[in-house]
C-alpha cells in the first residue's frame, strides 16, 4: 500500500460521514478485501482515494438493491460476470418481495379495522350469519367498552383473518350449543352432573373462537349473563330460566375444579 500525505484522501471517518455507511462496516469490507483503502500515510492511518470511493458507491448501489456481498464481489471483480443476469435476477427477487409487503400492508389494514371496527364483515353478512334481529352496531359498543383490554386485541387479532365462511362457521356453533343447552334442561339434566359439565366445557370451546376463555373468566361471563337485561333475555328466550340454569352450571364446574365463584375475578 503506498505512502500518502492526508491531502491525497479520505480517513475512514471522513468517508462514513460523506457516504453515510458506518465505520464498523467499512473496517469489515476492508478486513474481507472487498473495498479496502489505497493508500496509507506515513503514521499509519488508511486513506481513500477517489476509485475507492467510485467503488464504495458502486457496493452501496448494489446493497441497496438486495444483492449480498459475496454476490457484489462477484460483480465488481469477475470479468465473465453476468451483470444484467444476475440484475433480472435481483429484479424477480425484488417484484416477490414487494407483492410480499403489498399483502402486509392489506393485511394491516385488516388489522388495524379489526381493532377498531371488530366485526370485518358487511351489515348484509352479518344478518345472513348471525340473523335478522342482529344489531350491527354491537361490536362498537363492545370496542367502546373493552377496547383497551388484552381480550379485544386477542379478539381482533382474530377477526381480521376470519372469513365469512369462517365466522358462519362460529355462529353455528353457537346456535348448536345454545340448543343443547336448552335440550339438558329439558332432560332435567342438574347443574354440576357430568353432562352439564361437559356443557360448561364445550361453551368454554365455543366462546374461545373469540378470544381464550378461563374458567374464572367463565364465571364472571356466566355472572354478567345473568344480570344483564340482553344476555338473559336470549337464553331465557331458549328456555325459560336457561339463563340461571347455566350459571348455576358454571359455578358449578368451577368448584369441582377448585375455584371459588363468589371470588372469581376475570383473569
Amino acid at each position: 500500500m503506498p505512502d500518502a500525505t492526508d491531502a491525497d484522501g479520505l480517513t475512514v471517518g471522513q468517508v462514513s460521514t460523506r457516504l453515510g455507511v458506518t465505520v464498523r462496516a467499512l473496517h469489515h469490507w476492508d478486513d474481507i478485501g472487498l473495498a479496502r483503502p489505497s493508500l496509507r500515510t506515513i503514521a499509519g492511518y488508511r486513506l481513500y482515494t477517489a476509485g475507492d470511493l467510485e467503488r464504495l458507491h458502486s457496493i452501496l448501489v448494489y446493497r441497496e438493491i438486495g444483492f449480498g456481498l459475496d454476490s457484489i464481489r462477484a460483480i465488481l471483480d469477475d470479468s465473465t460476470a453476468d451483470v444484467p443476469g444476475a440484475l433480472r435476477a435481483q429484479r424477480i427477487q425484488v417484484a416477490q418481495r414487494i407483492d410480499r409487503l403489498q399483502q402486509l400492508s392489506a393485511g394491516l389494514d385488516r388489522m388495524i379495522d379489526a381493532h377498531e371496527r371488530g366485526l370485518l364483515l358487511t351489515v348484509e353478512q352479518q344478518a345472513a350469519i348471525f340473523g335478522p334481529e342482529w344489531d350491527p352496531d354491537r361490536h362498537a359498543q363492545a370496542r367502546h367498552r373493552y377496547g383497551d383490554t388484552t381480550q379485544w386485541q386477542q379478539y381482533a387479532e382474530r377477526a381480521a383473518s376470519r372469513s365469512p365462511e369462517e365466522w358462519q362457521a362460529v355462529a353455528d356453533s353457537v346456535a348448536d350449543l345454545d340448543r343443547a343447552l336448552g335440550d339438558a334442561m329439558d332432560a332435567g339434566v342438574t347443574p354440576g352432573s357430568p353432562e352439564a359439565n361437559r356443557l360448561v366445557e364445550r361453551h368454554r370451546e365455543v366462546f374461545s373462537s373469540y378470544f381464550p376463555l378461563t374458567r374464572q373468566m367463565q364465571v364472571c361471563l356466566g355472572r354478567r349473563y345473568e344480570a344483564d337485561p340482553a344476555f338473559a333475555a336470549h337464553y331465557d328466550g331458549i328456555r325459560a330460566g336457561l339463563t340461571t340454569w347455566f350459571r348455576q352450571s358454571i359455578d358449578a364446574s368451577a368448584r369441582a375444579h377448585d375455584i371459588d365463584p363468589d371470588t372469581a375475578t376475570w383473569q
